[in-house]
């Protein structure tokens, strides 16, 4: 038997409550609770599927990593997946519009084809005149790549299973509709019974699947949360349109490591992988430039070294600013505050910018120091001494702390050719770098600028 009832589904998260409320109770998010009706079965004891547990030791263990991966030929891209996709996977890529995306996926399943099988692209979006003219420009025309200009999901769902590809590439999941499902396009409801049709077509079918998505003016995935959920991988591909630098980031991996990081420079040819990205995040750099600092960041298991600015002006406002690039805002106001405690440098009756050259975001605490020494060079009007590069944690105490893989970050210094590094101390050393060992951030500043 069956019966109607009345739910409220949040629009953000999924999460459902019997009655209205201002704010989900889940992820507090305000207004996004809608009402639904659904059908609900009454149970009627009957004995259930017939579905049983089994020993965890007696279940076939998975293959090794790597080993079943569909290899991309985008260097970057497999390196950060860990070898390429995994046959049957569901991968989200998001990113602001005209960052690359189809581009990226444009060459990805080029590569595909010509390694394991054929491709679909699935474009909601754009024409297949559109994408065939993207193609020729890339290079990637090879045989055995279709596309289908189609939004209605069982009529990809009807080619895909015809066609049986080894990876097919839905451009984008907000264009993507079921008749069935209430709602136009990219609403709350067609996006994510799209998004499970299509990750049961994954599993059933083996394929693996890219579901590219848009994101909102805050940085998210556009949609329900349960869309990021219901994939195995989620990728966010960032960067500034007006500069060449891209960078994809790892949010969510089930078959390997999250928090990887992959770099690609845009070029009138597509994307190419950019195999040293330290170096290209240094080319730039001016030595002994006032408010300018080197630092070792980790990005999944890649050191990088990158530059950190600082930029101090007096200014007679009640509220001076603090604007960060690429690092968290919050953070510099915390760090700036202990420079001013426990450094005695005077900051609050001055603007204060920061930023990291190239477009990274650095999210790890190993660039406070760096932030901190570059912020006390642009007050007092010097630079870090040649060939130094800063690693360390700032703690409120103005102690510096500890950070991980230290030694993995000095042998990147070192490679790049700085020779002296000021860090906390009890950090092992590494061969042809003089390792200057610091207790606090009044230390920490002194040593980066004194012989």
């Amino acid at each position: 038997m069956a019966k109607t009832r009345t739910i409220h589904r949040c629009g953000e998260c999924g999460a459902e409550t019997p009655r209205w409320l201002g704010r989900c109770p889940e992820c507090g998010t305000w207004g996004s609770l809608a009402e639904q009706a659904v059908v609900a079965r009454l149970h009627t004891g009957h004995a259930g599927s017939g579905a049983s547990a089994v020993p965890l030791a007696a279940v076939p263990r998975a293959a090794a990593p790597g080993a079943a991966h569909l290899a991309t030929g985008v260097g970057e891209l497999d390196r950060v997946l860990g070898g390429g996709l995994v046959p049957g996977s569901v991968t989200l890529l998001g990113g602001e519009p005209g960052i690359g995306k189809s581009t990226l996926t444009l060459q990805a399943a080029a590569g595909v084809v010509r390694a394991h099988g054929p491709c679909l692209l699935v474009s909601g979006e754009e024409s297949a005149e559109q994408v065939s003219s993207r193609a020729c420009r890339l290079g990637a025309t090879p045989e055995g790549l279709y596309v289908l200009a189609e939004r209605v999901l069982p009529d990809i769902d009807a080619v895909v299973r015809g066609l049986e590809p080894v990876m097919v590439v839905v451009d984008s999941i907000q264009t993507t509709t079921h008749p069935d499902v209430a709602g136009s396009a990219g609403s709350v409801s067609q996006v994510r019974e799209c998004a499970h049709a299509l990750v049961h077509m994954a599993k059933t079918t083996g394929t693996a699947v890219v579901l590219v998505g848009h994101v909102t003016k805050e940085g998210d995935l556009a949609g329900p949360r349960v869309l990021e959920h219901a994939v195995d991988t989620v990728l966010s591909f960032e960067g500034d349109r007006h500069h060449a630098l891209r960078m994809l980031r790892v949010v969510k991996h089930r078959f390997g490591p999250a928090q990887e990081l992959g770099v690609f420079e845009m070029r009138a040819d597509g994307l190419a992988d950019v195999p040293d990205p330290s170096g290209l995040f240094l080319a730039d750099r001016r030595p002994g430039l006032a408010g300018s600092a080197v630092t070792a960041v980790l990005e999944g298991a890649r050191p990088l070294l990158v530059e950190v600015q600082a930029l101090v002006v007096g200014t007679n406002a009640p509220m001076p600013r603090r604007s960060a690039q690429g690092v968290d805002t919050g953070r510099l106001g915390m760090l700036l505050a202990v420079l001013e405690r426990h450094a005695d440098i005077a900051l609050t009756k001055a603007d204060v910018y920061v930023s990291v050259a190239g477009g990274l975001r650095v999210g790890e605490p190993g660039v406070d120091l760096a932030v901190a020494v570059a912020a006390a060079g642009a007050s007092g009007g010097f630079g870090t001494l040649d060939g130094t590069v800063v690693v360390g944690e700032l703690g409120l105490g103005g102690e510096v702390r500890q950070v991980a893989h230290g030694v993995r970050r000095l042998a990147e210094a070192a490679r790049l050719g700085f020779r002296r590094a000021v860090v906390p101390r009890g950090t092992p050393g590494v061969e042809g770098m003089q390792v200057v060992c610091v207790d606090d951030v009044r230390a920490a500043v002194a040593a980066a600028t004194t012989p």
